[in-house]
């Protein structure tokens, strides 16, 4: 399997503090990779480097062994990279369909008028919140404001699930879900292989990563620990232990709060 992603020696200044240390971190073909680590260990920043948002200090990245410079948000979309945050933004005074389409509403009529296809925005809309999980019939022109915070979490995974990118990060996105749309988010997850896609899923519940990644890589205080563990064939606390950084006696005396 060959690497669609690979990131090499890259690290990552915030003045004086150093968020990463020659990190290198490579996605495969069709593979789901979940990038695991404590809080403060790197993830957001390595991701936020590949997604153009946040520029790297040092290092390179390529794409299908094609070195490329992503400098900005642009440049990730331009090279099939899609990103979905915890927090994405999302307009809240505009409508779900709206928001789906942001940037690239498709367009009816003569194209001098520029007049945008509700119909089809609309009607797109409603078939990506079902395979999300929302059960709820929520009119596709429903303001983003009027929704709960785990329905917009799956407005920004619809999004992605329609603009199929090469490579769509997840960040936290079972955050805030209830059952039926965590359900949804991990079925995407699954399909997004299936139809030829990789992904990198990040989140802070490690049984809903065992449930879909082909393998785990650990940050740990900005460096990569681990970076070919086989959910397979490792258990859940096993991985703990990596991420922690501890050994088992450690663990045993430590104080439970």
């Amino acid at each position: 399997m060959t690497d669609l992603i690979r990131m090499e020696r890259i690290s990552k200044f915030y003045g004086k503090v150093q968020a990463l240390d020659d990190v290198s971190f490579s996605v495969r073909e069709k593979e789901i990779v979940g990038l695991l680590g404590d809080n403060g260990a790197g993830k957001s920043t390595l991701i936020k480097i590949l997604s153009g948002a946040v520029p790297y200090t040092t290092g390179e990245i390529h794409i299908r062994g094609k070195k490329v410079d992503i400098r900005s948000t642009t440049d990730a979309i331009a090279n099939g990279i899609e990103t979905i945050y915890q927090d994405s933004a999302l307009v809240t005074q505009l409508s779900i369909a709206r928001n789906l389409f942001l940037g690239r509403e498709p367009l009816t009529g003569p194209r001098f008028l520029n007049r945008m296809d509700t119909v089809t925005m609309n009607r797109v809309a409603g078939e990506l919140l079902r395979r999300v999980g929302i059960t709820k019939n929520i009119p596709t022109t429903t303001p983003i404001s009027a929704l709960s915070g785990g329905e917009r979490q799956a407005v920004a995974i619809a999004r992605a699930m329609y603009f199929d990118s090469d490579l769509i990060i997840l960040d936290e996105p079972t955050n805030n879900l209830g059952v039926a749309e965590t359900r949804g988010v991990l079925n995407f997850v699954r399909s997004a292989r299936d139809r030829g896609h990789s992904c990198i899923f990040i989140a802070h519940n490690i049984h809903h990563v065992f449930q879909v990644v082909d393998r785990i890589v650990v940050l740990r205080r900005g460096t990569v620990v681990a970076d070919d563990i086989d959910p397979k064939k490792t258990s859940i606390e096993d991985v703990e232990l990596i991420i922690t950084g501890m050994t088992d006696e450690e663990l045993a005396g430590s104080p439970v709060h």
